[in-house]
């Protein structure tokens, strides 16, 4: 089972949302069946957040003094958490945060899916993956894709 708990820090999500939290749920539960999640007890938080809080974040757990679309804060490496999700018990995996300002909302871009590219980049990073490499940030664009072709059936 996922489970995801949801926090909005910025009202300017209310533009877009009636509930933010019930639509990323429904998408949420859709994960439960793809391959790469199944039998998996994780949890994990989304926070929704603006161009400020999002920055200071960034400066201050990474060093750069400057807003951002995404940020992932796993609680695992890659191998630990391998090792733990085994065991079959309810894993808090991490924290995402995404920036509204950040999200393309046009003619070209579909506010929407957007959102669900970037919680999903998240998610991946959360389960260990980084794209320091090109051959890494492949890997993760194959699995963020086959996510993304999943929940959108």
């Amino acid at each position: 089972m996922i489970k995801i708990n949801v926090f909005i820090d910025n009202k300017i999500w209310k533009s877009k949302f009636k509930n933010p939290e019930s639509y990323l749920k429904r998408y949420i539960k859709k994960l439960e069946n793809f391959e790469y999640f199944k039998k998996k007890n994780i949890e994990f938080s989304i926070l929704l957040t603006g161009n400020q809080n999002i920055k200071k974040l960034n400066n201050r757990f990474r060093g750069k003094n400057r807003a951002t679309d995404v940020l992932s804060f796993p609680f695992f490496k890659k191998e630990i958490l391998k090792k733990i999700i085994k065991k079959k018990i309810n894993i808090y995996v991490g924290d995402i945060v995404i920036n509204f300002n950040k999200i393309k909302d046009n003619k070209e871009y579909n506010f929407y899916s957007e959102l669900n590219k970037l919680w999903i980049h998240g998610l991946v990073h959360l389960f260990g993956f980084k794209h320091y490499k090109i051959t890494d940030y492949k890997k993760m664009n194959v699995l963020e894709k086959k996510i993304l072709n999943h929940i959108n059936k």
